[in-house]
């Protein structure tokens, strides 16, 4: 792949779909293990960590983290706070309520992630977004199946609310974490924020029950290396090329693999309406990516040069 690839819209918006299709089958693995939720979330984050901490040792810039200033310190373990309260967020819906209300309500994200961005990043609403975000948003109802939707027990009510807030995060990591990334390399702030991450996890993997046998211990290993380490350096050096509220769509593709996976590996059939709903995400997918940038310029000024590597922006201002 050619330096010139990497720093193509087309290049970020395919590193976004390989990350959002692998995240489809992460059901698989949590599936493989009988330990508490919350645990395999620190078990996930910390084989990420390491993951990433090895890469970095590789390279010799392990000192990068330690080294940078202590504004951007206290940022980036926000965000792992943040990254941590939407996975609990998340976990805690399924256990409340029924899972075709959480992942609907979930995917709710993208959502805010369209309303927020342009607060967040100074720019003017893209108003083309509207259409495949609604088609995206559609079809994930129909995936889900709307059908289930039932909230007459109160429980279920506190964890379609839990989802609510869940997607709420999911987006305000979407859009401070895109303009974070402009003076950090991507892999150094994905281990400071695993590692905050971690920490805060920390009481409920001593607490809580852990995974045993050689086949959980994989299963937690292959989340935390390849459905968080890997497909993150993915999306988020994908995040680089293009708008916040485009990559927020493409994560669509999450729900379409979750079904394909589990009618592979988990024998659960695929209806007609399953199908058609995958078919609405593809499209708007398509149709995200084929849009042309917008013409009009941000408050801020021109665009900043952006490149998919693991290096900081050069010509970044520091405006953060």
């Amino acid at each position: 792949m050619t330096p010139l690839l990497h720093q193509t819209p087309t290049s970020g918006y395919a590193r976004i779909v390989v990350a959002a299709t692998v995240w489809g089958s992460i059901a698989l693995l949590v599936r493989a293990t009988d330990a508490h939720p919350a645990v395999i979330v620190f078990w996930r984050v910390l084989f990420a960590a390491l993951a990433i901490g090895a890469y970095m040792a590789i390279k010799g810039r392990l000192h990068e983290l330690p080294a940078l200033p202590g504004r951007t310190k206290i940022r980036i373990a926000a965000m792992g706070v943040l990254l941590t309260l939407n996975w609990v967020l998340f976990l805690g819906a399924l256990t409340l309520t029924k899972v075709a209300v959480a992942v609907l309500l979930g995917y709710l994200g993208p959502v805010f992630v369209a309303v927020l961005n342009p607060i967040v990043s100074r720019q003017r609403f893209d108003r083309r977004i509207l259409f495949p975000l609604v088609l995206a948003l559609a079809g994930t109802a129909i995936i889900v199946g709307p059908q289930d939707l039932s909230l007459e027990d109160p429980q279920h009510l506190l964890g379609a609310s839990l989802a609510l807030a869940s997607s709420f995060t999911y987006a305000l990591l979407i859009v401070f974490v895109k303009r974070l990334l402009k003076g950090i390399p991507a892999s150094t702030y994905m281990l400071g924020e695993y590692l905050v991450a971690a920490t805060v996890l920390l009481p409920a993997a001593l607490l809580l029950q852990g995974p045993v046998g050689a086949t959980e211990w994989a299963a937690l290993a292959t989340l935390g290396t390849v459905h968080t380490a890997f497909t993150g350096a993915l999306f988020l050096t994908g995040l680089r090329l293009v708008p916040a509220d485009r990559a927020a769509i493409l994560t669509y593709a999450e729900p379409v693999s979750a079904v394909a996976f589990a009618a592979l590996f988990l024998g659960e059939r695929v209806s007609v309406t399953t199908l058609l709903g995958g078919a609405a995400v593809v499209a708007a997918g398509i149709t995200v990516a084929r849009l042309a940038p917008a013409q009009t310029a941000t408050v801020e000024g021109p665009p900043v040069p952006v490149t998919a590597s693991d290096e900081p922006l050069e010509a970044d201002t520091g405006r953060s």
